[in-house]
């Protein structure tokens, strides 16, 4: 079967889960407060901060009433969209000032750059904000790498474990939904791609944690790196 199009996760997938939790989410956790104090007159930030009261159910968005939900959403790791967003415009200071710089594991970035000058059009499907995702991988070490990607995707498309999210998506790309990959780390994510049709295949990092990791009977093909996706092709 040919492979037309490549939709890939980042977290456990093209990223270490490490850089995710262990310096963008303290980075957003300490940084949120003070950048949403100064800037929640902003159109921008202001749309943000009533999607967290109508999600939240709360009398005002006004900072400091939106300020503990966002915190408590940030520990709990909650997929919240308006969240998302505004992470993504903390991110956004923090790339610029050279605070981090994205990670994506070097087999990734060769993988990626094969597949683009091979005809496949990458896609990005991440529970992070659109913005974030061109952040991380605009400023990584390998450098700018936005123009392999054809789109990106998060969850206003939908819920990365519904199927209707990858119908979406297919929908999108415009490709029979059996010529599109979808890479991940995560089996209920998988399992709703496979059931909107497409191929999949089980991101299995060294570093990925163990309850993250397949079986040896697992559901959908298992990779270790990129190095392992040509196959499926």
């Amino acid at each position: 079967m040919s492979i037309r199009a490549l939709v890939t996760d980042i977290e456990g997938t093209t990223s270490s889960i490490r850089f995710v939790h262990d310096v963008l989410f303290p980075y957003a956790s300490k940084h949120l407060p003070a950048y949403v104090r100064a800037h929640e007159a902003d159109p921008d930030v202001a749309e943000q901060l009533r999607a967290v009261a109508r999600e939240a159910d709360l009398d005002g968005a006004d900072a400091e009433r939106c300020l503990p939900v966002l915190l408590d959403w940030i520990a709990s790791d909650r997929k919240a969209t308006p969240l998302k967003v505004l992470q993504g415009m903390v991110w956004e200071a923090g790339y610029r000032k050279g605070a981090f710089q994205g990670h994506v594991y070097p087999d990734a970035v060769q993988g990626l750059r094969r597949w683009k000058q091979r005809g496949i059009d990458l896609y990005v499907y991440s529970s992070g904000s659109v913005a974030a995702q061109k952040l991380l991988f605009a400023h990584t070490p390998a450098g700018d790498l936005t123009a392999l990607f054809s789109g990106y995707f998060d969850t206003r498309i939908g819920a990365k474990s519904e199927p209707v999210a990858y119908r979406r998506i297919v929908q999108e790309i415009g490709l029979p939904a059996e010529q599109i990959l979808f890479l991940s780390d995560v089996e209920t994510e998988l399992s709703a791609a496979r059931s909107a049709g497409m191929t999949t295949a089980w991101s299995a990092r060294a570093d990925n944690p163990q309850e993250s990791l397949p079986g040896p009977h697992a559901a959908h093909p298992v990779i270790h790196s990129f190095d392992e996706v040509d196959r499926l092709f």
